[in-house]
């Protein structure tokens, strides 16, 4: 059976097992591999990173020696910036490009110097909570937890430092189709999520749905469906390939 690769790159504050349970409700044929950012999960006593293109490129070396076509990449809010990125980085090291890339809940490269003008200096932890309260996305109960809160802020320090520092950069553009999801409730604008539009010379689309930031969680079988519906026809066609050259 011919596989596809799905990598997932977590959102700010997150670590790769929030698509953790994907790997259930997605087909055989698509292998789910999350993606673990240093400092958290199984990296962390790893040190966190507010580098971006930086994170993107470390990322990609540790990747690209197991990395086979096919493969897609799939990321939320932060993810999705750092999959934009990590395409980018594999291609430049020598890499296949994706055959897809999904981003998610946030508004394309160019267009982060007004998403993000609030994210380029060190909030306090009541900043930060605050942020989490807005996002609709944590309980109260958890907010208030301290212990949880002690593990939980510093990472999300430092994630909002990886999108305040960002600056989009001049290079040749993707090839591969770009698939946007957005929240109607979700602070990024259209135009904000059009705008991926100009990172790909490939096809192009953008999908809205009900509810705030989270929605992929809020929506999990019909974002899961969409995904398996975009790469299907890569996996046909990959398996077309390798009967005719085998």
């Amino acid at each position: 059976m011919t596989q596809l690769t799905l990598l997932c790159l977590p959102y700010s504050g997150a670590s790769a097992m929030v698509y953790s349970r994907w790997r259930r409700k997605l087909p055989d044929w698509l292998k789910l591999q999350p993606v673990e950012l240093p400092g958290r999960g199984a990296r962390f006593g790893e040190a966190l990173q507010t580098d971006l293109a930086g994170l993107a490129q470390q990322l990609a070396r540790e990747h690209l020696p197991a990395l086979q076509a096919p493969y897609a990449l799939f990321g939320h809010s932060l993810g999705a910036l750092l999959a934009c990125e990590m395409a980018h980085a594999l291609r430049q090291l020598g890499g296949p490009e994706p055959v897809a890339l999904f981003a998610s809940g946030t508004a394309a490269p160019s267009e982060r110097s007004e998403y993000d003008r609030d994210l380029a200096e060190p909030k306090t932890d009541a900043q930060l909570i605050e942020q989490l309260r807005t996002f609709n996305g944590t309980s109260e109960e958890v907010l208030a937890n301290q212990e949880l809160m002690s593990l939980t802020l510093p990472v999300l320090r430092a994630d909002f430092l990886l999108c305040g520092s960002f600056r989009p950069q001049q290079r040749a553009l993707l090839k591969c189709p770009v698939h946007v999801l957005g929240g109607k409730d979700d602070r990024a604008s259209t135009e904000q999520l059009m705008a991926w539009r100009r990172e790909t010379s490939g096809s192009f689309s953008v999908d809205m749905l009900s509810g705030g930031h989270f929605f992929i969680h809020e929506h999990e079988p019909k974002v899961l469906r969409m995904i398996k519906d975009h790469l299907e026809p890569h996996r046909r066609r990959h398996a077309q390939r390798v009967a005719l050259t085998g």
